[in-house]
């Protein structure tokens, strides 16, 4: 079999048919799909499961310039989230495929967080990339998610989009669209739940990257590290949870 002309990215080890990936003994591999593959959080978890013998497909703006993904053993995909139209034309180019995993990893801080310069239109680039493209992708993905075996939808949310941990006040645009993320992805995991998906929110701690920062407290490899644990000990049909990488239990 060949590969998806539609798709790009460094050559794999499986072998590529019409629908799951196959190990070069024949065994159908766990997939994983995430977004914002192409730094930072992203990008380490495709490193990561690429390692440990997934099937990653690792989804990002433009493909041809994500040097560190044709580094990897994955297939990569252009999507734009900003654009619903890409997120469609991904959906139609991996059709037939499915998904133990959909990681909606890909998200912005925004600019202009003080009160009194907001700007509109910054609240709502944010908010759509941050909120409404997660869902609009599950929308386009639940065919490919219903496929696989786990059937298990994670989202990276953030402590900052916890009103109850909201002590210090600020990050207008980034806490509310979090904050709509987990209120959206609540309802999402109510209604899925009768199909087989079972729903999990994470919070990745301070982490150093681009948006964390240098100071921040531990680095991506950690932050996945301990991300992939909470993602393993899901339990199929679990009420939806809101952790962080450690596993504490984070408040609404």
């Amino acid at each position: 079999m060949t590969k998806n002309p539609a798709l790009t990215g460094s050559p794999c080890q499986p072998i590529w048919g019409t629908g799951n990936l196959f190990s070069s003994q024949g065994v159908a591999m766990p997939s994983i799909l995430i977004t914002g593959a192409n730094r930072g959080l992203g990008l380490e978890f495709a490193r990561q499961y690429a390692a440990a013998g997934w099937s990653v497909t690792a989804a990002c703006r433009d493909p041809s310039r994500a040097a560190d993904l044709a580094a990897l053993s994955v297939e990569t995909v252009e999507l734009d989230l900003g654009d619903p139209a890409s997120i469609r034309r991904a959906a139609d180019r991996l059709a037939g495929r499915s998904f133990d995993i959909l990681l909606n990893n890909a998200g912005i801080y925004g600019e202009g967080q003080q009160f009194g310069r907001l700007s509109e239109a910054e609240w709502e680039r944010v908010m759509l990339i941050n909120a409404i493209a997660p869902l609009k992708l599950t929308e386009a993905f639940l065919p490919h998610l219903l496929a696989g075996q786990k059937k298990l939808l994670v989202f990276m949310t953030s402590k900052m989009g916890s009103i109850a941990d909201n002590s210090s006040g600020g990050a207008y645009i980034y806490r509310s669209t979090k904050a709509a993320l987990n209120a959206a992805v609540k309802s999402l995991s109510i209604d899925l739940a009768p199909r087989g998906v079972t729903t999990l929110l994470l919070h990745p701690g301070w982490v150093q990257t681009d948006m964390g920062g240098p100071n921040a407290l531990i680095t991506a490899e950690q932050s996945i590290t301990g991300l992939r644990r909470q993602i393993e000990a899901v339990e199929p049909g679990q009420p939806l949870k809101f952790v962080d990488y450690a596993g504490e239990v984070l408040p609404w």
